[in-house]
């Protein structure tokens, strides 16, 4: 029975247990209909295929169903299929012909950063074959994952280039069903408007949260594995209110055509629903996990860590060499290991120069990041400008900074997601991992899963961060809502170079407690963590929360949402080694007292746990030193708007 199985891909296993794994599967296959059903390897997830005529020609869709509670509902009752190509179409009057033997795919691997080491992609996967009316083939791969579901296209023939006109896949959105979207922007930077229907018909970015009308399931609504032979794509509602279309970017972002170009044999991007509990998302590393495996083969020069940051105070601070040594001096008082030159560095003056400043930032035990404008938008004229531009221009560049001992870069400017610029971030991932150089991503597209693929990319921005402080006064009042949207929403689908934790204040205020901004550090997930806050913002805190931030780690070995709801709070628990580490945030106007339960702790073992709260008002801090154990339970007190961070180290 096994050897008549063939692998399909070698991060594949098929063995006995698997094939009992696979039983699962149920195909069901009558006269006038055809219909496969994937079941997750827990059965709690399944998606269904169906035929709209209800027979074996015509337009199929996809049913995702969950099973929590004892008891299974459909969660998104129809989501359409098909590509349209320049040369002929397939979503309309595609013939059934096979359904290929069910896999099981059973892979373990291993992350230097994000919210999870060691990580398991292990699904239920179908391939469902079909042809249009000209006899040209077209599959439909489904994988049921225990918290979510995938599936993307594939053209397996063997030859010919084509552009491809439309994608139509679309989700259809129970009215009354609650949502969090946020409105597409190039960069990513909007915010997320609460809703409880469609009211609002424009175009949406990803990811896009959904809790079903029963409120027993959420799912997020992403997109993974986008290669050169693809574009990044959104959401739109506009021609129909209820269903979220997939469209390509728009003709106004430029950057080659908004269309992709394909070449046969061809795999599209996945297609991602991650579903089940608020936790099942939080926690989920399902855009990781559906994505290319690593391309590196040495991933031990990558290192995690936090990084002082002048712009946030001092906008055109790296053109001041005093400033540069005074964050580089902060990041070695705080055991940091690195501190990022932003823009105009090409510029610095007042005492020294760039070579002046590595060399001092080197003597002091500190590793320098460095910016660059991708030269990709020809209206953003920021300098250093156009290094990354061309291979040449990048691998000299590249040469450069890994003799001067810079260790990553910080590349902004894309606002793009076209074809032509996912070939562009690709291009430079790929230069980059020759000169042992870290990347981190500005104005840029949200995650697809390149994190995987290319683990040296540490973060992208792709968000609206604390440096909004600095841009109006909108921030100040919608931060802490915002802050408390992000951790079910765009952190769930990679790193978040947010810029967090600020006790001072930047052009505009924050409103947020001391202890809300020292949560952050934990709250939001990121390979390389930039303390937006200036030296005395750090300097002046208590012991404790400065040793706190001197040791919070970048990279985690798990994560846990302990409690929350969009919009409103947020309590998230990751370790590191045996050590962990949990932030509580509050976006609402009163106080909130939170029991705060230690069952993710191993059994037999105490632990010392420093507890960093909201003190009486939202500058000052409450500190407790207690020790817990599994069993334990405290109470914890939010002011409005406030939070609390705290720590975990086991007692020997």
């Amino acid at each position: 029975m096994e050897k008549q199985i063939k692998f399909r891909n070698p991060v594949i296993q098929i063995n006995k247990k698997s094939l009992m794994t696979a039983l699962f599967l149920v195909l069901t296959l009558a006269t006038f209909s055809q219909q496969a059903t994937v079941q997750s390897p827990n059965n709690k997830v399944s998606v269904a295929l169906l035929c709209q005529q209800n027979r074996e020609i015509g337009n199929w869709f996809l049913q995702v169903y969950y099973c929590g509670e004892g008891k299974t509902s459909e969660v998104i009752s129809r989501i359409d299929l098909g590509i349209s190509r320049e040369d002929q179409d397939f979503s309309k009057e595609l013939k059934f012909l096979k359904v290929g033997k069910p896999l099981f795919i059973n892979e373990q691997y291993i992350m230097p950063h994000g919210k999870r080491s060691e990580c398991k992609n292990s699904a239920n996967e179908l391939v469902i074959c079909f042809e249009n009316p000209s006899k040209a083939k077209f599959n439909l791969i489904i994988r049921a994952y225990n918290d979510g579901v995938a599936f993307r296209y594939e053209f397996p023939e063997k030859e010919g280039k084509f552009m491809v006109k439309e994608e139509l896949t679309a989700y259809s959105i129970t009215d009354s069903t609650k949502r969090w979207l946020q409105k597409y922007d190039y960069g990513g930077e909007s915010l997320y408007d609460s809703m409880n229907d469609a009211g609002i018909q424009q175009n949406w970015g990803y990811p896009a949260l959904f809790n079903s009308n029963n409120n027993s399931c959420w799912y997020l609504i992403h997109e993974s594995d986008i290669h050169r032979s693809y574009s990044a794509t959104k959401l739109s509602n506009i021609d129909k209110a209820s269903s979220y279309k997939v469209e390509f970017p728009d003709a106004i972002e430029g950057a080659g055509s908004v269309l992709p170009t394909i070449s046969l044999p061809w795999k599209s991007p996945w297609r991602v629903i991650i579903l089940g509990s608020l936790a099942d998302i939080v926690e989920s590393t399902l855009v990781d996990d559906v994505s290319t495996p690593s391309t590196l083969t040495n991933s031990d020069w990558i290192k995690p860590g936090v990084a002082s940051w002048n712009y946030w105070s001092h906008n055109h601070g790296t053109k001041d060499f005093k400033v540069v040594c005074e964050f580089a001096d902060l990041a070695a008082e705080m055991e940091w290991p690195y501190t990022l030159l932003d823009w105009e560095w090409d510029q610095m003056g007042n005492g020294g120069n760039l070579e002046d400043a590595l060399k001092y930032i080197h003597s002091i035990g500190v590793k320098p990041l460095m910016w660059y404008n991708s030269g990709a938008s020809k209206w953003v004229p920021n300098t250093p400008r156009d290094r990354m531009l061309t291979h040449k221009s990048r691998v000299e560049e590249f040469a450069k900074l890994e003799k001067l001992g810079v260790a990553g870069v910080k590349v902004d400017f894309f606002l793009s997601g076209t074809q032509d610029m996912i070939k562009f971030y690709l291009d430079i991932l790929e230069d980059a991992a020759q000169y042992n150089i870290m990347v981190n991503f500005h104005g840029c597209i949200v995650p697809r899963g390149w994190q995987r693929t290319y683990p040296h990319l540490m973060s992208y921005e792709a968000v609206r961060g604390a440096e909004w402080y600095n841009n109006g006064p909108e921030f100040t009042t919608s931060a802490p809502i915002h802050n408390n949207t992000l951790p079910y929403t765009r952190n769930v689908v990679g790193s978040m170079d947010y810029t967090p934790v600020t006790f001072t204040n930047s052009q505009y205020p924050h409103i947020t407690s001391y202890g809300h901004e020292l949560a952050l550090s934990v709250v939001f997930e990121s390979g390389i963590r930039h303390m937006a806050d200036r030296p005395e913002g750090f300097y002046e805190l208590p012991d404790e929360p400065k040793t706190f931030l001197k040791e919070v780690p970048s990279a985690w070995d798990d994560t846990k949402l302990l409690d929350g709801y969009p919009g409103s709070f947020t309590v998230i628990a990751r370790r590191k080694g045996t050590d962990w580490y949990i932030g509580g945030i509050n976006a609402e106007t009163r106080e909130k007292n939170k029991k705060l339960t230690f069952g993710f702790l191993p059994e037999g073992t105490k632990y010392k746990l420093t507890l960093i709260a909201d003190g009486k008002h939202d500058k000052e801090f409450s500190i407790r030193h207690l020790v817990v154990d599994k069993n334990s339970e405290i109470e914890v007190k939010m002011l409005r708007r406030g939070g609390f961070a705290a720590s975990l180290k086991p007692i020997n």
